[in-house]
């Protein structure tokens, strides 16, 4: 439990000018070991059979969670303020590409 004598502690983030552009991705591929979880942020352009890792985040199980519940917070507003969200499925046209496979995160 909070105790509200004792004030809220802020982290000061800073972002360069290169890093906040972002990088797109249209693809995350996945992969866990007992001590973190490897997220691959990938971007596959149509019609190329090549794809390219654009950024690898490893993060902890415990950070993985609350990454999970944050996504699913946002999902949430994202799809009050805008409506649903249609996910892709084969009915859409969307394959995944076989024979694409990641790294195993190993610790």
């Amino acid at each position: 439990m909070e105790n509200p004598s004792e004030p809220e502690q802020q982290i000061n983030v800073e972002i360069s000018d290169e890093m906040s552009e972002g990088v797109y991705s249209n693809l995350a591929m996945i992969a866990h070991s007992n001590s973190e979880f490897v997220i691959d942020f990938i971007r596959m352009m149509p019609g190329v059979p090549k794809a390219k890792v654009k950024a690898r985040i490893i993060i902890t199980p415990e950070h993985a969670q609350r990454l999970l519940t944050a996504l699913k917070d946002n999902i949430r507003k994202y799809e009050e303020n805008f409506g649903d969200i249609r996910a892709f499925d084969e009915d859409m046209g969307f394959n995944f590409p076989m024979g694409f496979s990641g790294p195993v995160g190993e610790a």
